[in-house]
């Protein structure tokens, strides 16, 4: 779950950022702002590396439709990985029918009104607590069913999206309830890290895991160790993690499942934006086409500022949005040149959770989709006007 660490701003020349593959020749795109732009090179290069992982590791990778979930890229994407991950009904349809793979059906609480559905597109259900066991386990039984388990261990750099924090509903927690379920399901899902860069420290985890539930996973057929471990950061020893998944799984005689979603995106995708106005108040100010809260939502929710690549010269600026919320800022750089009105500013790692939670606070006009094609060429794939503002409402 990266949290936008980066954040590359152009001005009127595509400037040295980098991520050379995700530099742009503003002149030869005249594509109206703003826009996400996907990068197929970029996405191919961390696929790449996704490959690698499970050739070693003999792990299935599922790709995190929380994270992303635009369908447009997963005739690409889905080559590389086993299927697909869900937090929804919603998400496990469109995994089924735009992805393909195996369809792992999740959700924190299934209803009633949904369950049915959700066991008609599953190949796998896991269920968040004994008590959704207990009340949909029937109707599933002729799938293999998994339970989300919390062995109250993780990593996670923010209490907010720490699966073990105090009072955790993600996950059953009652080692007693856990155990009187073990021949119902074939299996558990362990999502314990967020961001997390380290091969030491997921290990160190894992170790935690074996030691508190090591027996009971001896009784599995298959494990889940969910997402959030950024195995395709430059620099990564996917090798060393690679060897750790496979002690894991022979250890235990289960398959490993891995869940990835920003780490399959990150540095693929650009929210490109233009600036609108300069506004002068202590400090030059320059607002663009676009709105942190309505477009790059992790932003505000973790309360970081993104970053500039080069962030150096004589001309700083504060960069924010258009919308109304006084905090709609996306950070404070310095650029060689002076910004002015109709300069092209790229923000990057607009991929995960950024699409997937774009919304339409203040009525800011929705970012069309793009792919930028390996040859070069730029497709729009999808467009947003008045009519789908009028249609989210009522």
């Amino acid at each position: 779950m990266s949290r936008f660490k980066h954040l590359i701003m152009t001005t009127r020349a595509a400037t040295s950022c980098g991520f050379p593959l995700m530099e742009l020749d503003v002149s030869a795109m005249p594509l109206a702002t703003p826009y996400y732009l996907i990068d197929e090179t970029a996405l191919a290069r961390n696929l790449e590396r996704v490959d690698a992982l499970r050739a070693a590791s003999g792990a299935k990778c599922l790709l995190a439709l929380k994270c992303f979930a635009t369908w447009s890229t997963f005739p690409q994407i889905a080559p590389h990985m086993d299927g697909t991950t869900s937090s929804s009904l919603n998400e496990l349809k469109l995994g089924r029918e735009k992805f393909g793979g195996e369809t792992h059906a999740y959700s924190v609480a299934w209803s009633d009104g949904e369950i049915d559905e959700a066991i008609a597109n599953a190949d796998k259900i896991i269920f968040n607590s004994v008590n959704q066991l207990d009340r949909f386990g029937d109707k599933a039984a002729h799938l293999p069913m998994g339970l989300r388990v919390n062995p109250g261990v993780s990593h996670s750099h923010f209490d907010l999206a720490d699966p073990a924090r105090k009072f955790s509903r993600l996950g059953e927690s009652n080692r007693a309830k856990v155990e009187a379920a073990m021949d119902r399901v074939s299996g558990f899902m362990l999502h314990c890290n967020c961001e997390n860069d380290s091969i030491e420290a997921f290990s160190t985890l894992l170790n935690q895991i074996e030691d508190k539930i090591g027996d009971l996973l001896k009784r599995l057929e298959w494990v889940s160790l969910g997402g959030g471990i950024h195995f395709t950061k430059d620099g990564y020893d996917i090798d060393a993690l690679a060897a750790r998944l496979k002690a894991f799984a022979e250890k235990f005689g289960v398959q490993v499942y891995l869940e990835p979603g920003d780490t399959v995106v990150t540095d693929t995708t650009t929210l490109e934006v233009s600036v609108l106005d300069i506004v002068e108040n202590e400090m030059s100010v320059a607002i663009v086409d676009s709105a942190v809260e309505a477009h790059m939502l992790d932003l505000l929710v973790y309360r970081e500022s993104g970053a500039v690549a080069p962030n150096r010269g004589p001309h700083r600026y504060q960069i924010a949005g258009k919308s109304c919320l006084a905090g709609d800022v996306f950070g404070t750089f310095d650029f060689p040149d002076p910004l002015a009105v109709g300069d092209r500013i790229s923000l990057l790692n607009a991929g995960g959770y950024t699409m997937v939670k774009k919304n339409w606070f203040n009525g800011v006009a929705m970012p069309a989709i793009a792919i930028r094609r390996k040859n070069g060429t730029v497709e729009v794939v999808q467009n947003f006007d008045y009519a789908d503002y009028v249609a989210s409402l009522s």
